[in-house]
C-alpha cells in the first residue's frame, strides 16, 4: 500500500499537466528519476541485498575484515511484478500517455490479484480501459465458461505434467553437484525435463490467472505463444514471457538507444538488457550467466539476419531445422537457469556431451512424460487460438479481438475432467517456480 500511494502521488508530479501548476520539464524529470530510484531501491533491498552482501564478504574474505551479516528479510509477495508495473506507469505518465481516472482505478490496476503472485506484468493501457468499461460489470457466461477452460488447462499443465517432470529434474540437478554422477542419457533427460517443467509450470500459472480473471469479465494479457515452436531466438523471446519481454524492450532496451545508433550500440544494448533480465529472475550469478548467454544468442541471431538471414527462403525442412536448433539452444541455456552453481552447471554440460559416459536407463517413466510433454508442446494447438480471433500477442490489445470460443457440454466435460484429475494429483505441496522470481 505504501508503494501504491507513493507512486500515485509522484505520478501527479510528473504528469505533463503539472507544468501548468509550475512544474517544468526539468522538475518533472527529477521526480521521475527519484521515483524510479526509490522503487528499485526497495526492490533491491528485499531481493538483492543478501546477494551483494555475500559477494562483498567473499571479496573481502582475505583482508581480515569482519564479514557483514546478511539481512533476515521476508520478501513481500509479488514485489517484482508490482514494482515493474508501477515503473512502467510512471514512465508513461511522464510521457503523457496515461489517462488515469482516479486513485481507486490505479489501486485496482496495481493490486489486481490474479496476476500479482507471478505475473503477467500488466500495462495500464491493457487494464484501466477495461475497468472503465461498463460492460465488464455484467455477468458473461461465455467468459465464465472460457475462464473454466483456461483454469482447468492451466491446473492440468502444472499438476499433471510440470510436477512429475520437476521431480525427475530436481533429482538430476541435485546429482550434478557430484562430478561423475550424471551420464549422457540421464543428463539430457534431466535438462529436457526441466525445460518442459518450467514451460508447463509458468504457462499453467498464466493460464490459471487468465481463467480466474475471466470470471470477473477482465482479459489479462497472454504471456505465452507456443515459445518452443519458435524458429529463432528472436522469435523465442517474442513468444516466451511476453509481458516481461515487452517491458524490457519498451522500458530498458529502447531508452538505452535500441537500434538507433548503429549495430555495435544495438548489440551493447541487447547485452545490457538481457543481463539485467537475467538478474531480475534471481539474485545469483547463474541467472546473470543465463541472461548473458541469451544476449550472445540474440546478437548472433541479429548478425545472421543482417548478413544472409533475409536472403534465404526457408522451406518446411529448413523451418524444422531452425526450430530444432533454437530449442536446443534454449535447453542448453536452461542448465544455467536451473543449476545451483556454475560448477554444477559445468558438471551437467560434461554429462550432456558424454564426458561421464553412458549408463543403463533406470527410470523409463521419464520417457513417457517427455513424450507427452513434447507432443503437446510441438503438435498441440495454442488455447488462445481456440478462444480468440485476430489477437496480436505482440500488443496484447483486446480492443480488436473477437471471442470465438463457443461453450458446450463437451468443453464442460473436458474442463471438469481435467480439473478433477488435477485435484487427485495434489498429494503434496506444489509451489509455482516463478513465485521465487
Amino acid at each position: 500500500m505504501g508503494s501504491v500511494v507513493f507512486n500515485y502521488l509522484i505520478s501527479k508530479k510528473i504528469d505533463p499537466g503539472s507544468e501548468a501548476l509550475g512544474a517544468n520539464e526539468v522538475v518533472r524529470k527529477r521526480y521521475l528519476f527519484f521515483a524510479i530510484f526509490a522503487n528499485l531501491l526497495v526492490l533491491g533491498i528485499f531481493k538483492y541485498a543478501n546477494f551483494f552482501i555475500s559477494n562483498t564478504n567473499l571479496l573481502l574474505s582475505g583482508a581480515g575484515i569482519v564479514p557483514i551479516d546478511t539481512l533476515e528479510l521476508m520478501v513481500p509477495i509479488g514485489i517484482s511484478f508490482y514494482t515493474f508495473t508501477q515503473i512502467a506507469f510512471l514512465v508513461d505518465c511522464w510521457a503523457g500517455k496515461v489517462r488515469e481516472k482516479g486513485f481507486a482505478y490505479y489501486l485496482l490496476f496495481v493490486t489486481y490479484f490474479p496476476h500479482l503472485l507471478a505475473g503477467p506484468v500488466l500495462h495500464h493501457s491493457q487494464m484501466i480501459p477495461q475497468f472503465l468499461n461498463d460492460r465488464i460489470y455484467r455477468i458473461s457466461f461465455d467468459k465464465i465458461a472460457l475462464g473454466l477452460v483456461f483454469l482447468s488447462v492451466g491446473f492440468a499443465k502444472k499438476l499433471l505434467i510440470a510436477d512429475p517432470l520437476g521431480t525427475y529434474a530436481d533429482y538430476v540437478f541435485h546429482n550434478a553437484k557430484y562430478v561423475t554422477s550424471n551420464d549422457l542419457i540421464m543428463s539430457w533427460c534431466g535438462v529436457l525435463a526441466y525445460t518442459f517443467q518450467i514451460y508447463f509450470d509458468f504457462s499453467g500459472y498464466s493460464d490459471m490467472a487468465i481463467g480466474i480473471s475471466l470470471f470477473f469479465g477482465i482479459y489479462l494479457p497472454l504471456n505465452f505463444n507456443s515459445p518452443y515452436k519458435a524458429t529463432s531466438i528472436i522469435d523465442f523471446w517474442r513468444r516466451w514471457h511476453i509481458s516481461l519481454s515487452t517491458f524490457l524492450r519498451d522500458y530498458l532496451y529502447k531508452p538505452l538507444g535500441g537500434n538507433r545508433n548503429g549495430p555495435i550500440s544495438r548489440y551493447k544494448n541487447i547485452m545490457i538488457t538481457m543481463l539485467l533480465g537475467g538478474l531480475w529472475h534471481g539474485a545469483g550469478w547463474t541467472f546473470v550467466m543465463w541472461g548473458a548467454a541469451h544476449g550472445v544468442l540474440l546478437i548472433i541471431n541479429h548478425i545472421w539476419r543482417s548478413l544472409i538471414g533475409y536472403r534465404i527462403r526457408y522451406g518446411r525442412i529448413g523451418q524444422m531445422f531452425c526450430g530444432f536448433v533454437t530449442f536446443m539452444c534454449v535447453c542448453l541455456t536452461f542448465v544455467l537457469f536451473r543449476a545451483d552453481s556454475a560448477q554444477s552447471a559445468l558438471y551437467m554440460y560434461k554429462g550432456m556431451f558424454g564426458l561421464h559416459g553412458i549408463k543403463p536407463v533406470e527410470n523409463y517413466m521419464i520417457f513417457v512424460f517427455l513424450c507427452l510433454a513434447s507432443s503437446i508442446t510441438f503438435f498441440g494447438k495454442n488455447i488462445a487460438s481456440i478462444a480468440f480471433e485476430n489477437h496480436d500477442t505482440n500488443k496484447n490489445n483486446y480492443s480488436e479481438t473477437r471471442l470465438i470460443f463457443v461453450s458446450n457440454y463437451l468443453w464442460l466435460i473436458f474442463s471438469v475432467s481435467l480439473f478433477v484429475l488435477s485435484l487427485l494429483a495434489m498429494h503434496r505441496p506444489t509451489p509455482f517456480l516463478y513465485f521465487d522470481f
